[in-house]
């Protein structure tokens, strides 16, 4: 009997001082636009569209892989200046859900059914970037995964060239499992140009550690 379609994961808000995380919608879009359309000399390796009907594009495929229940992306809204005026300054997505295949009566139980996940999707607008907006959804969104969702493994991955994201993944606790070459088409826009991907996890039992780090880093900003 063929197993049943995944679930869709549960839609959360995850709410910090510095930050909001509300599920991408379409009501979004203009507002994401409007964040991608600043400075974007950090963008070269990382998607982040430009224009309408890519920014919804964007969205929809974000949507339909929620539905499939393999994601959940997220606006990122930025509370720190007045609390009547927040403003979506970009997104980040928990992505890549995994449903492990355990040997009969080992099944884990976990609240959602995924064991491991991906956060990663993630670009902000130029004046959010290097502030406590990052480090505080990072919080959360390990947060959420380990201590509601239970799981096993945090995946993190970028492109290989692509320094600042690798040594940002390093400083809050993530751990180089290796480069996969050839992994995928880049998101330079140079026709051809191929993606090798560093592949960086942080472990149920390293999460702690790593809360600390992240907890320091939210508290001195």
């Amino acid at each position: 009997m063929p197993l049943p379609p995944p679930s869709p994961l549960p839609l959360v808000t995850l709410e910090g001082h510095f930050v909001r995380l509300e599920p991408l919608a379409l009501t979004h879009v203009p507002a994401l636009l409007g964040a991608a359309n600043g400075p974007r000399d950090t963008y070269g390796l990382t998607n982040v569209p430009s224009d309408e009907a890519s920014m919804r594009a964007y969205v929809e495929e974000a949507m339909t892989r929620h539905t499939a229940g393999d994601a959940l992306a997220f606006a990122t809204i930025d509370l720190r200046g007045a609390v009547s005026a927040p403003r979506v300054v970009g997104s980040t997505r928990f992505g890549n859900a995994e449903r492990w295949s355990w040997p009969f009566g080992h099944v884990a139980e976990r609240p959602v059914g995924i064991d491991a996940v991906e956060i990663g999707w993630t670009w902000l607008t130029a004046s959010a970037q290097r502030t406590a907006i990052n480090s505080e959804a990072k919080l959360l969104m390990l947060g959420h995964a380990f201590e509601q969702w239970q799981i096993e493994r945090m995946t993190l991955k970028t492109d290989a060239r692509n320094m600042r994201s690798r040594n940002a993944i390093e400083r809050i606790g993530g751990k180089l499992d290796g480069i996969l070459r050839a992994h995928m088409p880049s998101y330079t826009g140079v026709r051809g140009d191929i993606r090798h991907t560093a592949f960086f996890s942080i472990l149920r039992a390293e999460w702690p550690a790593a809360k600390a780090r992240l907890q320091a880093f939210v508290a001195v900003r």
